[in-house]
């Protein structure tokens, strides 16, 4: 008898809960982990998928190993020492990590996975919980063209498209290069819906037009909530996280020698609005910023 592919989800944030519930609604066999043990139980009764106590543990049970944490230092932690994924990944297995991180990180970690034969892929992705709950994602790998493949049956339900950008590091690379437009999108949007609003006319209708112009992206449909209903919408990506990011990409680019002005503007208007309104604010929640300012 043929059995599907099982997978071990790694983090139950929002994205890593969205994850592991859209894998089981697809008949993935799901194991999942999470440093607070808590949050996996309460996402292992509602999806009916299967609790680890380490990592070893979870990568041990599974033919694709997915990490979704909030930093490198998170990745790191979940691949280091006698419970990190590499004492207890098989070496028929692919470790995916789709965290937001620099490409040094995967290609530290990778020595360890390999030495077990086990494949390993940077794959972050660009998309909301409402996107990865439809399958509907964009996945950017880094790492060979075989790993994808094995890893293929699993991503694939998570994912619209799947890019093979290039060697390990790469997927890394390009999601940091796609969340600097993000983040400039944000600003932009929070900018020209605050002078709408103060040169009279109604929120919702101004958001409704930038919609429906040029502009309207698929981050500018996705954040309407957050912008126009702000205090009724739920947090879906901080400004902590926001401005982790940024200073990811200021930190590439810098390695990189790339001069990229805008985005430092960018990280100092995130900053000043995580000391305002706080870091656990939406990143949308930079409009509200700028409302402040201007009433100050």
């Amino acid at each position: 008898m043929t059995t599907g592919p099982t997978a071990a989800v790694l983090g139950t944030g929002r994205m890593g809960s969205a994850m592991a519930e859209r894998l089981a609604a697809q008949g993935v066999e799901v194991v999942v982990y999470n440093r607070s043990r808590e949050r996996c139980d309460v996402l292992a009764q509602r999806i009916g998928c299967s609790v680890a106590a380490t990592p070893a543990e979870a990568a041990s049970r599974a033919d694709v190993v997915i990490s979704m944490v909030a930093d490198d230092d998170a990745v790191r932690d979940l691949y280091d020492g006698p419970d990190g994924v590499p004492a207890g990944i098989r070496s028929s297995a692919v470790a995916v990590d789709m965290s937001t991180t620099l490409p040094d990180t995967i290609q530290a970690i990778a020595p360890a996975v390999r030495t077990t034969g086990a494949g390993i892929l940077d794959a972050p992705v660009s998309g909301s919980v409402s996107s990865t709950l439809a399958g509907e994602l964009t996945i950017m790998v880094g790492g060979s063209e075989v790993d994808l493949e094995r890893a293929r049956p699993v991503l694939g339900c998570l994912a619209k498209r799947i890019f093979h950008m290039g060697e390990l590091g790469t997927g890394a690379a390009m999601k940091l290069a796609v969340n600097t437009v993000i983040y400039g999108l944000n600003g932009a949007v929070s900018e020209a819906l605050v002078l709408a609003e103060h040169n009279a006319i109604e929120r919702a209708t101004a958001y409704e037009v930038l919609a429906n112009s040029a502009v309207g992206a698929p981050f500018v449909q996705y954040k309407r909530a957050a912008f126009v209903d702000p205090e009724a919408t739920p947090v879906a990506f901080s400004l902590a996280l926001a401005e982790k990011d940024l200073r990811l990409i200021d930190q590439l680019a810098t390695e990189s020698g790339t001069p990229m002005p805008q985005a430092a503007v960018n990280l100092e208007a995130i900053r000043a609005a995580e000391a305002s309104i706080g870091p656990d604010a939406d990143f949308a929640g930079l409009a509200r910023y700028l409302r402040q300012e201007s009433q100050t």
